[in-house]
């Protein structure tokens, strides 16, 4: 049976750079709070964006309370590998020990894969702590996300016994089961963000065992014009027309006919993208749609825009 949405325990959510990701990711952990869920929200990209989703300083490796119920943070590598040493190897001087940044370059660089298990590891940490109904990962763009969810596999392939191996172990168990874990993937209907989604889907069932939860089509446009409106919309852009209404408005209205009609026909273009993004995706991930808010910038307000289109969607 499906699981809802809110009621996983850790979701992904990727998506093309610039189609609203950390905006989604966002408005998914406040909705989720606001339903009663303790909430973690996690920005992996450091790049302040979350914060400024709730209009906060900028947030930092320990979780801290951003509204009631929604506690975020900033992942730091570095700052989980100490962590991990420290609860895991019973290092209690770790934080003292001031080559250990170099050290660590050294070894992720050497090792590709050491920085995304560290990341994918903290977070199965927080879901198997019991701490958190529900983390929300403002996870890496489409171009990086399987290259993340895949580490704990490949780091399972190269070690065969011991510690390491149990503990991919279990992080793979709670990535693998749908019943805690989903990536939820936004896009725009646009060409390139669904071509990147309908591959990224492909991509996620082909080379991972994490489950694509849902979609999120961000940014539709509202139907204009209904058929009859249409037609006398069509009728008002007839020039003989379109001066009588300049007339009786008392100003040149042409400016305002061409913004209706462009709306009109960029509805039109991104209808077929939304029917290829349903062809693509299949029948599994659910389709969840959140109209353009003709906001002029992140924040509080846009955020809790999208939660409440969010929940409108999920039947909150």
């Amino acid at each position: 049976m499906a699981v809802e949405l809110l009621d996983r325990n850790l979701l992904f959510v990727t998506g093309k750079g610039g189609v609203g990701k950390t905006t989604v990711a966002a408005g998914l952990a406040l909705l989720a709070a606001q339903n009663g869920r303790r909430v973690l929200l996690c920005e992996s990209d450091a790049k302040g964006s979350v914060a400024q989703a709730f209009e906060v300083s900028p947030l930092e490796f320990a979780e801290r309370e951003v509204s009631p119920g929604l506690w975020a943070m900033a992942m730091s590598t570095e700052e989980s590998l100490r962590e991990y040493l420290r609860l895991q190897l019973r290092l209690p001087l770790v934080a003292r020990l001031g080559p250990l940044a170099r050290t660590f370059d050294f070894v992720a660089n050497a090792a590709p894969g050491v920085k995304e298990i560290l990341v994918v590891g903290k977070l199965c940490w927080e879901v198997r702590s019991g701490a958190w109904d529900l983390v929300v990962v403002d996870a890496p763009a489409t171009g990086h996300i399987v290259g993340q969810l895949g580490a704990p596999e490949a780091m399972r392939q190269l070690v065969n016994v011991g510690t390491v191996r149990d503990q991919t172990d279990w992080m793979l168990e709670i990535l693998g089961d749908p019943q805690q874990t989903g990536v939820v993937v936004v896009a725009t209907p646009e060409e390139m963000p669904v071509n990147e989604t309908i591959e990224l889907a492909d991509r996620l069932r082909e080379q991972t065992n994490v489950d694509l939860a849902a979609v999120v089509v961000n940014r539709v446009l509202p139907e204009l014009f209904g058929r009859g409106e249409e037609e006398v919309f069509r009728r008002l852009q007839q020039p003989e027309v379109a001066d009588v209404l300049a007339d009786a408005a008392g100003g040149d209205v042409q400016p305002m006919l061409d913004g209706a009609d462009l709306a009109v026909r960029l509805r039109r273009t991104r209808a077929g993208h939304l029917n290829a993004l349903r062809h693509g995706i299949g029948d599994g991930p659910e389709l969840l749609y959140i109209p353009e808010l003709f906001k002029r910038s992140d924040g509080v307000r846009a955020t809790r825009q999208i939660a409440t289109a969010l929940g409108a969607e999920l039947g909150y």
